[in-house]
């Protein structure tokens, strides 16, 4: 593992990834936090405070108290709508205009990536603007939604149904075709980069190895070192925002060297 203070990709990582035919893009909770977005454990504040993110984000929680979740996730929503992607978020969508498929697979519940023009995202652990019904899990429309007085609106599809956030909870299973759409780009990449988390989470965490395991490159971009840090091929160190755009202005310029240079 070679670690970098500077935001420059070294020579043979930006080699690989001028080449590179399947770019997998893991991000985590870093990623959010530098659009004002706090990390899950940091989200509780005001009247949240006396709560555990337990409490709040587990089916078990929904059913004893439907309403309280609702609401703390009604106030996160809020929140969300009042951030923008940055500067990372944009780089990645332009990255992926220069290579033949970019994935990027998110810890992230905001859509933020899809905001900022990303259109191959799969979401790990849902998508916190969305709504479903809690029962039969069907997707629920904001109009629904907005035209309802209750406090979680009721479900159109299931008499007892209550819409709840599109999110996976603590003691939830990930939705299967996601993780299997993930694991299908671990496999098939050949550079993986982990954006801003703390590979620990699984079965995000595997990713990057299971990439490694199979030929791919691997870069790892975040503040501070992680258990992933020394199976990396580099290590640059800073935030998404800050190596992000330079790691896009590198390939750039290698793309365009690469197109310059006489066919043989």
């Amino acid at each position: 593992m070679k670690e970098t203070n500077g935001n420059l990709l070294s020579s043979q990582l930006l080699a690989q990834l001028t080449e590179a035919r399947h770019v997998l893009v893991l991000t985590g909770a870093g990623m959010s936090a530098e659009s004002g977005i706090p990390t899950f454990r940091d989200a509780q504040s005001g009247i949240w405070g006396k709560f555990r993110p337990e409490d709040l984000a587990t089916p078990e929680a929904f059913e004893a108290n439907p309403s309280r979740v609702w609401e703390w996730y009604q106030e996160r929503r809020s929140k969300v709508l009042t951030v923008r992607p940055h500067a990372g978020h944009r780089a990645l969508a332009a990255i992926a205009s220069l290579v033949p498929e970019l994935t990027i697979v998110t810890q992230n519940v905001d859509g933020l990536h899809q905001l900022a023009g990303s259109d191959n995202v799969a979401e790990l652990h849902g998508n916190i603007m969305r709504s479903k019904c809690s029962i039969s899990h069907r997707p629920i429309s904001a109009e629904w939604l907005s035209d309802s007085s209750h406090s979680p609106p009721r479900s159109p599809y299931v008499s007892k149904g209550l819409a709840r956030p599109d999110v996976v909870w603590f003691g939830e299973v990930l939705p299967q075709n996601v993780l299997q759409a993930a694991m299908d780009s671990a496999l098939r990449c050949d550079f993986c980069i982990s954006v801003g988390t703390t590979s620990l989470v699984q079965p995000a965490a595997s990713l990057p190895l299971m990439a490694l395991e199979h030929g791919a490159s691997l870069l790892e971009i975040n503040p501070r070192e992680t258990p992933l840090s020394p199976h990396a091929g580099q290590c640059l160190r800073g935030t998404a925002a800050e190596v992000l755009p330079a790691l896009l202005a590198q390939l750039r310029a290698s793309k365009k060297d690469l197109d310059q240079r006489p066919r043989l």
